[in-house]
Parts: C-alpha cells; structure tokens; sequence
C-alpha cells in the first residue's frame, strides 16, 4: 500500500480506475512513468498506439485474436512499435503484456493509463463517441463546456462511430450523457410504437 502526502490512502485496488486486469496492468505501467517522471511521455506515446488501433482493423484483430501465434503477435507487434516510433518503456511495456498474452485487453489498459494520469493533473477523463472526428474548434468548445458543468479540466478521449448517424455520446466518470442521432431515432420508434398500443 502507498500513501499520498495528506495521508489518504491510494490502493490500486480501490480505485475504479484500476479494476481488473487492465486496471493492474496500467497502474502498474503509471507507478513505472511516475518514478522515471515519464507519465507525459508514456501517455503520448499510448495515445499513438490507440490511434493506430482506430485506423487500422487489422491491427484491432491482431491484437484480439486468440488464435494468433504468441511468437507472431510478438514480432508484428515490435514491427509495429518501431515504425511507429514507439520506443522505451512503452514498447518494452506493450511487448510484456503481449508476451503475457493480454494484449486483447490494450484499449482497456490505454484507458484506465490515460485515466490515472488525468487525475494525477487534477483532470476528470471523459470518453467522448461521434459519428464523425471532431475538429480542434469542436474538441475545445465541448472540453469548456464540460469543464463549466464539473468544475474541473477534462482529458478528453475521442471516437469516431459512424453508426450513431450524428451528435455526440460523452462519458464522464459513471455518468453518461447520450444525443446520439441513433439514440434519439430508437426513442421516437419506441414512442411511436407505444402511442399506437
């Protein structure tokens, strides 16, 4: 167990960042960044590799098959952290994990990395799902008014899903707050469906 400064304790296991395999894996991955002072350095370089993940569905099944050879997962992903420019305690990091065969769970470890360092800075992490990318304008206009409606800075982390039509679905913490287009439309159908009963 470690203990802040004020004294409050700071167990991995109680945190809800930090649940599971995932969560163990990333706090672990934090602790390593916190005491090389690397935290920045690690998430950019994690933030890299998500993107990656969101370009490219082949990777995306790399990454989850089952059936993959450890052996050849292992060598498409180091092929990969290279050309991507991903080196250090990163990559040694994701090599581990996909020699440990939990590689499946990245995205989860990415996220609950990203999470641990926001609060770290004081931030509130907020998952934010549109049916196209956001621009600059859009991603600092809807980052002020998160941050008017917590009271805090907000990291946020983006994803495209075309198949929500329009809108936005934003996660802060547990709360969820869903104008997705696809949402909306569902909602109608089921008023509608309702109204004729």
């Amino acid at each position: 167990m470690r203990l802040r400064r004020d004294g409050e304790s700071d167990v991995a296991t109680n945190d809800t960042i930090v649940e599971g395999v995932a969560g163990r894996y990333a706090s672990a991955l934090f602790d390593l960044a916190n005491e090389s002072s690397k935290t920045a350095e690690i998430e950019s370089d994690l933030v890299k590799f998500q993107g990656l993940l969101d370009e490219s569905a082949d990777l995306v099944r790399l990454v989850r098959s089952p059936v993959i050879a450890a052996d050849d997962q292992s060598r498409a992903v180091s092929a990969i952290l290279e050309k991507a420019g991903i080196g250090g305690l990163t990559a040694n990091f994701l090599k581990l994990v996909t020699a440990n065969r939990r590689l499946f769970v990245i995205q989860d470890i990415i996220k609950a990395y990203r999470a641990l360092a926001a609060k770290a800075r004081g931030e509130i992490g907020a998952e934010v799902t549109s049916a196209f990318a956001l621009n600059d304008s859009q991603i600092a206009s809807l980052k002020e008014t998160l941050k008017a409606s917590v009271g805090k800075d907000v990291t946020l982390q983006t994803r495209v899903d075309p198949s929500i039509l329009g809108g936005l679905i934003v996660k802060v913490g547990s709360r969820m707050i869903d104008s997705s287009l696809k949402t909306k439309l569902q909602n109608l159908k089921v008023a509608l469906n309702g109204a004729g009963a």
